[in-house]
C-alpha cells in the first residue's frame, strides 16, 4: 500500500511539473505576444527566431493567436523599454503574454499570462505553465492541449512575425539626460539589490538564467552583491546611500527621503545606447554585452546617465566609473 501511495505521489509530481494553473480564457479569444528567452548554451543550437518558428504551430494548435514574437532580453532592457513595448501592445489590443524559456539544459518552460496593459506586462497570479524536455516534446504537448478545448481565435498567422523594435513609442529617449543630477548631497540614493526593483522587473525573472532560482539563492546573491556594493560606494560615493532589499513604491521612497534611485541595465552596447538616445560608437565595436548605470530622479521622473559613456562588461568597473563621473 505504501508503495502504491509513493507511486501515485511520484506520478502526481511528474504531471504537475509538466503543467500547472488554469489556461486563461483570454488566450482562446484574444491576441497574444510571445517573448522568448533562449540560452546560447542549449543544444541543439537554435537562435531565438528559429525557436519561434519551431514553436509557432504548437501555440496555434493550442488555440492561441500569436501575432508577434520578441526576444525577452530586448523587452526587459530597462523600465523605459518595457514602457515602449507596453504602449505598442495596448495599441494592438494584446490580451496575453506567452513566455517561452529555454534553459541551458535544453528544457523548455512555457508560461501563458493575461497581459496587464502596463509596463509590468505580467503579474504573479493567473499564470498557466507547461514544461517539456525538448522543442519536439513541447510541440506535442501544445497540440495535445488544443485537442480538448475550443478556440474562438480565427484567421491566425501561418508563420511567426518579428516586428521592428517598439522602444521609441515610449517617448523615453527624451527623458535620458547625459549629465549629472543636482542635490545628491541633500537626498539619499536608493540602491536596489537583486530582486528588489519592483513589479516592472517581474518579467525579467523568466530569463533563462533566472527562471527557477530559489528564494535562498536570491537572498545569498543579494548578500554578496551588497558586500561588493558597500565597498565600492564607501570609496567612490560621499553621500547617503539606502540599500533596498525589497520593492517599495516611489511614494514610500520619497517619504523616506530617497529621491534618487540607482538603476542598472545590461545588454548589447548598441541596444543600450540606442534606447538612451545616443549614436553608435565611432569605433563601431558596440556589440559586446555591458552593464550601464544611471540615476532615476523620482520626483520629476528624469533619468541621468552621466556626462560620459561609462558602460563596461564588468559591473564593478561600470559602477566605479559611473560614480567617479558623478563628481564631474
Amino acid at each position: 500500500m505504501k508503495s502504491l501511495s509513493a507511486l501515485l505521489l511520484f506520478f502526481l509530481l511528474i504531471s504537475s511539473s509538466y503543467s500547472q494553473g488554469t489556461l486563461p480564457d483570454s488566450f482562446l479569444n484574444g491576441k497574444s505576444v510571445v517573448l522568448i528567452s533562449n540560452s546560447p548554451q542549449a543544444k541543439p543550437l537554435l537562435g531565438w527566431e528559429n525557436l519561434a518558428e519551431e514553436i509557432h504551430t504548437g501555440i496555434v494548435e493550442a488555440g492561441g493567436d500569436p501575432v508577434a514574437y520578441y526576444e525577452l532580453e530586448e523587452i526587459t532592457l530597462s523600465e523605459e523599454t518595457q514602457a515602449g513595448y507596453a504602449e505598442a501592445f495596448n495599441k494592438r489590443l494584446i490580451k496575453n503574454i506567452v513566455i517561452l524559456t529555454r534553459k541551458s539544459s535544453g528544457e523548455l518552460i512555457l508560461h501563458i499570462a493575461p497581459y496587464t496593459n502596463n509596463k509590468n506586462m505580467v503579474s504573479n497570479a493567473g499564470i498557466y505553465s507547461m514544461q517539456a524536455e525538448s522543442v519536439v516534446s513541447m510541440q506535442e504537448r501544445l497540440i495535445a492541449l488544443g485537442r480538448n478545448i475550443r478556440s474562438k481565435n480565427l484567421l491566425v498567422l501561418d508563420v511567426p512575425e518579428f516586428p521592428a523594435s517598439e522602444t521609441s513609442l515610449a517617448g523615453g529617449n527624451s527623458r535620458f539626460l547625459n549629465r549629472n543630477p543636482l542635490n545628491l548631497d541633500v537626498f539619499k540614493l536608493g540602491v536596489p539589490l537583486s530582486g528588489a526593483v519592483g513589479e516592472s522587473a517581474f518579467l525579467s525573472m523568466y530569463r533563462y538564467d533566472l527562471l527557477g532560482k530559489s528564494a535562498e539563492a536570491i537572498a545569498n546573491a543579494q548578500k554578496d552583491e551588497k558586500t561588493g556594493l558597500e565597498g565600492i560606494f564607501k570609496t567612490s560615493y560621499p553621500h547617503q546611500v539606502e540599500y533596498l532589499s525589497e520593492a517599495k513604491t516611489e511614494a514610500e521612497l520619497i517619504k523616506e527621503r530617497v529621491q534618487f534611485v540607482l538603476m542598472r541595465v545590461e545588454g548589447r552596447e548598441s541596444d543600450l545606447r540606442s534606447s538612451m538616445g545616443l549614436s553608435d560608437l565611432e569605433s563601431g565595436d558596440d556589440s559586446r554585452i555591458v552593464v550601464k548605470y544611471y540615476i532615476k530622479f523620482l520626483v520629476r521622473n528624469e533619468l541621468y546617465i552621466g556626462p560620459e559613456w561609462d558602460a563596461d562588461p564588468n559591473w564593478r568597473v561600470a559602477l566605479r566609473k559611473f560614480l567617479e563621473n558623478l563628481k564631474k
